[in-house]
């Protein structure tokens, strides 16, 4: 794992993630089962568009989406009194030098045993969804995860879900070799079809 030393959210961050498949956008490149998502080929032009402008296209934040950013915080601090650990925070993994994809996990884990944080913090009607039922959050966020897990090598990712005054879930995710190995599959030819469209409209 190459790890590149920049502020989450900042201009040098936006800048290293133009144009690059990022493991929370796995799942538009492959599904939960293994194979090509039919996201796969707007998500293609996006990057490709990014690596040639070298402008990153910004995302929708939903209000949801910016109180989560306000609460990360209190969540990171909850996670580490609950597991008696200290979280590191990072800019960008790499899984080589190659840097032909990336991962921004929340948190990495050192000590011990190593891993992954990542924090979600949904609107409270979702929260008590994945409190109900565990196996919707790990669903929804399989190919970010283990995508994380990829990237990084490690072995596995606390996938933690936190609103105020409610009971925090967190769930282990650990690796699961026969999807990353699907994953590193899609991701290869996901790459090389990058690098060909890129060279048709330059």
């Amino acid at each position: 794992m190459i790890i590149a030393d920049v502020i989450q959210g900042s201009p040098e961050w936006l800048a290293l993630k133009a144009g690059v498949p990022s493991a929370s956008n796995f799942d538009k490149i492959v599904t939960t089962k293994g194979v090509r998502s039919k996201s796969a080929e707007n998500y293609l032009y996006q990057l490709a568009g990014e690596r040639i402008t070298g402008i990153r296209e910004e995302g929708f934040q939903s209000q949801a989406m910016v109180k989560g950013i306000e609460t990360e915080e209190e969540a990171v601090k909850l996670y580490e009194l609950i597991r008696d650990i200290e979280t590191e925070k990072v800019g960008v993994c790499y899984p080589n030098e190659e840097k032909s994809c990336l991962a921004s996990p929340d948190r990495l884990i050192k000590g011990k045993s190593e891993g992954l944080l990542e924090l979600k913090c949904p609107l409270i009607h979702t929260h008590v969804k994945y409190l109900l039922d565990n196996d919707k959050m790990k669903t929804e966020y399989w190919q970010q995860v283990q995508g994380q897990m990829y990237v990084t090598g490690l072995p596995w990712c606390d996938l933690m879900s936190y609103f105020p005054g409610l009971k925090p879930l967190v769930l282990r995710v650990d690796r699961d070799e026969v999807f990353i190995k699907a994953l590193e599959k899609e991701l290869g030819i996901f790459c090389k079809e990058l690098e060909a469209v890129i060279l048709k409209i330059k």
